[in-house]
């Protein structure tokens, strides 16, 4: 009664999975990684230094494809569940938007997709064909065999098949798939109810390590006499505590050259060196003859320190009074000397193309400098962001012309920070929580938004347990909680 069906079935598949030999189906995971090189590149968030949300954005995506590629390889496993995954693709000479999605205007395209492949092959070219980007170098998988020309490109005319055809062959129905991942949408209760033994039980554990933890900074703090220590990334407890130890045995041996971080803060991050906001940065990856050497060279970055104010200074009486700022949540990547090397660039261009401008026509303004080749843009939290080599003329005619918005965003900037203050200690007392924060990239409003609704809730669950609101649910291996900001239960949130 079906046979007619057969050569439909191969046409189908045909179609939507060229011919491939068999050696470059089963990739490896090595290879899969490697054929993926271009799409790193482009979405790599070392990449994205002076741009933290889209950085975040990315690292959350990269760690939710490498388990999506960890799962296609476990043996056994017949399908998974949709993932679905934003990143923001850098333009680079192996890619290009094709009109398909919008650049900003700091070169960036934003691509969501949803991965339901059953094969390494499959995710490969899905992830590549949804960014843009070049699929020939697959080739090399197979030597012998040149990638046909339906494979760089996505079908441009999708085939639907009857739901029978899904029944009768068994293959699965990719849109019912999707549908059913929507009807099953995690919800928090769900979500809570799942993961909450495993959390506290991650959490109980790690006691012990955050009693170390708060001992050695502690200790660390009041014998180097500094200000804080931090961490620039979510490092787990254990990882924390070895780095303190690493500090404390470095104390041991060289206490003298230590001291000349009296009052500073000492943050643990990808390199060494001092930002650009004067927080002295200890590469986690840096034997400690490079720390000394830091510590060191620290007069000497005190006094860098003098001559960027200098240089901010200058800058804010060229351009009528506007602040120049440089904060971690915005730059956290930058250091002392690249943020130094920044301004005296642009102080070069003001004074070449000096325009006459009233001293304090832009005062209580901010602006943050940016080292990419983009135009001057306002940000939705009401500074400027300005190109190092962007036109002065047209520069100051864009701040004028947008002065009056970029005033409100920064007050509605300071109300929402406020409520967020408030809705957030609210929120620790009202589920008696260890700890409530969130990541750098979940905004005042997001947080707010969020807050409003888990107040209206009762979540016994919570008690006593470390609360992080970020973009996807997740339980960190100490135990931390992490939800999305636009939790759903019930009702979809848009």
């Amino acid at each position: 009664m079906f046979s007619h069906l057969r050569p439909a079935r191969r046409l189908c598949l045909e179609e939507t999975f060229p011919r491939w030999p068999l050696s470059c189906r089963a990739l490896s995971g090595a290879e899969a990684v490697n054929a993926l090189r271009p799409f790193y590149f482009a979405v790599h968030p070392d990449f994205f230094g002076q741009h933290p949300t889209e950085r975040e954005v990315n690292e959350n995506s990269l760690k939710r494809l490498s388990v999506y590629l960890e799962n296609l390889q476990k043996p056994g496993l017949k399908s998974l569940k949709p993932t679905q995954l934003t990143f923001h693709v850098r333009e680079t000479d192996q890619n290009s938007s094709d009109g398909q999605e919008p650049v900003n205007t700091c070169g960036f395209r934003v691509v969501s997709f949803t991965l339901h492949t059953r094969d390494l092959l499959s995710t490969v070219l899905h992830v590549l064909n949804s960014c843009s980007l070049s699929v020939e170098h697959i080739q090399n998988v197979s030597s012998n065999v040149q990638p046909p020309e339906q494979a760089k490109r996505r079908p441009d005319r999708p085939i639907k098949w009857d739901k029978t055809y899904y029944t009768f062959t068994g293959f699965k129905d990719p849109e019912g798939d999707l549908q059913q991942a929507s009807r099953l949408e995690t919800t928090l209760t769900s979500w809570l109810d799942n993961n909450g033994e495993s959390a506290v039980k991650r959490l109980e554990s790690s006691l012990p390590l955050r009693k170390e933890l708060d001992r050695l900074k502690e200790g660390l703090s009041h014998q180097l006499q500094l200000t804080d220590i931090r961490w620039q990334r979510g490092w787990g407890v254990a990882h924390r505590c070895s780095q303190l130890h690493s500090l404390s045995r470095l104390t041991q041996q060289n206490m003298e050259t230590l001291k000349n971080a009296k009052g500073c803060t000492i943050i643990f991050a990808d390199r060494s060196g001092m930002s650009a906001v004067g927080h002295v940065m200890l590469g986690t990856m840096d034997v400690h003859h490079h720390w000394t050497t830091l510590f060191e060279r620290l007069p000497h970055y005190l006094d860098l320190q003098r001559r960027l104010a200098l240089l901010e200074e200058q800058i804010s009486q060229l351009l009528g009074g506007i602040q120049v700022v440089c904060t971690e949540d915005l730059q956290p990547a930058l250091t002392l000397e690249e943020h130094y090397s920044l301004l005296d660039a642009f102080r070069g261009r003001l004074l070449r193309h000096r325009r006459p401008v009233h001293p304090r026509s832009l005062r209580g303004l901010q602006m943050v400098l940016d080292s990419d080749r983009c135009a001057p843009s306002l940000h939705e939290l009401g500074h400027f962001n300005i190109p190092v080599l962007c036109d002065p003329a047209s520069l100051q005619g864009f701040i004028l012309a947008k002065a009056q918005e970029a005033r409100e965003s920064l007050r509605r900037k300071e109300e929402l920070k406020a409520i967020e203050k408030e809705l957030m200690r609210a929120s620790t007392e009202h589920f008696s929580l260890a700890k409530f924060y969130k990541e750098p990239s979940v905004s005042s409003k997001q947080m707010a938004a969020c807050c409003k609704r888990l107040l209206e809730r009762s979540l016994p669950c919570l008690q006593g347990m470390r609360l992080c609101v970020s973009h996807f649910y997740s339980v960190t291996q100490d135990g931390d909680l992490c939800i999305p900001w636009n939790w759903k239960d019930g009702g979809a949130m848009k």
